[in-house]
């Protein structure tokens, strides 16, 4: 079964995001870019799978739309993928201030 867990912040932008979690975590982001998602950051090691991005993609109509739309308020959103429950990731990330769980997915 993996795990999908959301969170996000409105009060850092994403690259910031990037070198507080390096530091709670040590983990290695790499930045990429897509046509759907726009610039993103991902690391992988002992925690799994981590995503930073902005919650505003860019949309078809020029116009930005928002990844989480159930969550507009989060301006930057940082995604984790595990193939099992992470109590230890779950724990550092909850110590960075700003940073809110916002839900969780298993399938």
């Amino acid at each position: 079964m993996t795990n999908y867990d959301t969170y996000g912040t409105s009060t850092y932008i994403a690259s910031e995001l990037v070198l507080l979690v390096t530091s709670h975590l040590n983990v290695v982001f790499t930045e990429r870019e897509s046509d759907y998602r726009g610039v993103y950051y991902l690391a992988q090691g002992t925690y799994g799978h981590i995503e930073i991005q902005p919650n505003a993609i860019p949309g078809d109509d020029g116009q930005d739309d928002l990844y989480t739309p159930e969550h507009p308020a989060a301006r930057v959103l940082l995604l984790t993928y595990t193939p099992a429950p992470e109590p230890t990731l779950h724990t550092r990330l909850g110590t960075i201030q700003g940073l809110v769980h916002l839900g969780r997915e298993s399938w």
